[in-house]
């Protein structure tokens, strides 16, 4: 049987193929396409109602530091931040109490999109965990061939998290959700000027993407203050 996934009109149709932008970014970053941000703009009205996107958090909910990490699950840069310096921000900030984390996801594609949806799938007991999952096998799915073999290799990802089939095709099948997700992503980049990912915003400082040892010493920075 043939499945349509939600693809959130053209605004993905048109963002297929070239997805990763042309154009200037800081080192350890890849670009936002203007012309997917225009087309997704379009799509993603004011008038779509985002509250009911949960914002996925870890760490202590009073922590002296807010980092919000805004990243896509199609860049490779993500993907890299994710497996090296995060862990151990994680262990050494996060895990101590020190930083709250909010992930707020970057969709360059409907690849990036239909991850973030099985990510989603879990909640929020079961979302870092997945969102791990893909980013470390991120070369391998994303480059499974057509985009039911995307799909079948993300739906794997989920099952191996503990979700079942059932679950996963009803997440990958809400239109509504996948405009929402859409419209939210919109909102947050503009407010906070995201152009690149991975970015980040720290107690309400921009910061581009760096090695573990200067995140530290701003970090470090932040709870000297």
């Amino acid at each position: 049987m043939t499945r349509v996934y939600a693809l959130i009109g053209a605004a993905f149709v048109i963002a297929v193929g070239g997805y990763f932008a042309l154009g200037p970014s800081e080192p350890g970053t890849t670009a936002i396409s203007p012309l997917v941000s225009a087309a997704i703009a379009q799509e993603a009205s004011a008038e779509v109602d985002t509250s009911s996107v949960v914002e996925m958090t870890l760490g202590a909910e009073d922590a002296p530091i807010t980092m919000i990490e805004y990243a896509s699950f199609t860049c490779p840069h993500c993907a890299a931040f994710s497996q090296g310096p995060y862990k151990e921000i994680k262990k050494n900030y996060i895990d101590t109490g020190k930083v709250k984390l909010i992930y707020r996801d970057v969709y360059f594609d409907r690849f990036g999109l239909w991850a973030s949806m099985v990510a989603r799938c879990g909640g929020p007991e079961k979302f870092f965990g997945i969102a791990d999952l893909i980013y470390k096998d991120q070369a391998e799915w994303s480059r499974a061939g057509e985009p039911a073999a995307i799909v079948d290799a993300l739906k794997k990802i989920g099952r191996l998290a503990g979700i079942d089939g059932d679950a996963l095709e009803a997440c990958l099948q809400d239109e509504t959700q996948a405009k929402t997700l859409v419209a939210w992503y919109q909102k947050n980049a503009e407010a906070d000027g995201i152009n690149a990912t991975p970015s980040f915003i720290i107690n309400g400082q921009k910061v581009s993407n760096q090695s573990y040892e200067d995140f530290a010493k701003f970090l470090d920075g932040e709870l000297a203050k």
